[in-house]
């Protein structure tokens, strides 16, 4: 499999690379080994974008998540998770950033919670974006009262692409339709001249990429070999979250893909 000209030009240079992460694993999750194998030569800075959650009342997508995590406050979770994150890109030789916008599971439209008054706490999917995680979060559709995020977010990683001096900047290709991960790579899109896409692990073990966007882009797929139990270590830095990702406990041996225009 040819390395895309994009790649191959900057993996021959010790140039900044800056990863957009759509919530507190992602990155390390679907490119942790190549982080690990080029942290020690160059500057790597992982944006991570979701890492917020927000108070009660919470929908049944939120609870049944917090289940998953052994967890009952959302608040006190994330401030684990984002623990969680500094301490496994600090392990690979990564500086992070936290972003600090609320997960889709506890985004809310606040116009609409201050006109129900008690009944959204009630009725808690009535005022939020994504109510189920089914029918809305995975569906692929991101909301209305998302769009601006798109915009706000753009002027955020420009920024940061300036304080990186960054060469490339990493973003999910939306592998599995989460609308995090649609925000995220809506946002790598604004920066055609830079942006590299990466295979969403491990959601892309059951599912695929959108071929039409594939297309569109001009997309051509690479692959980077792991070293299982290193990224295993990596991965299993997410205690909170790596047992309802790999409930048997086993992590599929996969490498790492990559997308970049052919």
């Amino acid at each position: 499999m040819a390395v895309p000209a994009r790649l191959e030009e900057s993996l021959s240079t010790n140039t900044p690379w800056l990863f957009l992460s759509p919530h507190l694993d992602d990155a390390v999750l679907s490119c942790g080994s190549l982080m690990d194998s080029f942290a020690i030569r160059r500057d790597i800075t992982v944006a991570t974008v979701f890492t917020e959650a927000q108070p009660p009342p919470h929908t049944r997508a939120a609870r049944s998540f917090l289940h998953q995590c052994s967890g009952h406050d959302a608040m006190a979770l994330f401030e684990e998770r984002r623990s969680e994150d500094e301490a496994a890109l600090s392990g690979i030789g990564a500086r992070h950033q936290h972003l600090g916008v609320t997960d889709a599971l506890f985004r809310q439209n606040r116009k609409v919670r201050t006109a129900l008054g008690p009944l959204a706490r009630m009725l808690p999917e009535l005022v939020h974006l994504y109510p189920t995680y089914r029918f809305d979060i995975a569906l692929g559709r991101i909301s209305r009262g998302d769009r601006a995020l798109v915009a706000q977010l753009r002027n955020r990683v420009s920024n940061l692409l300036e304080q990186t001096e960054a060469e490339l900047l990493f973003c999910p290709v939306g592998v599995g339709r989460h609308v995090d991960h649609l925000i995220t790579r809506a946002v790598g899109t604004e920066f055609p001249e830079r942006v590299v896409y990466y295979s969403d692990f491990p959601y892309n073990q059951s599912a695929s990429p959108d071929e039409s966007f594939l297309r569109k882009h001009r997309l051509a797929a690479w692959s980077w070999e792991t070293e299982p139990a290193r990224k295993e270590r990596h991965i299993n830095q997410y205690g909170s979250q790596a047992p309802a990702l790999f409930p048997d406990g086993a992590i599929p041996v996969a490498p790492e893909t990559y997308y970049a225009p052919s």
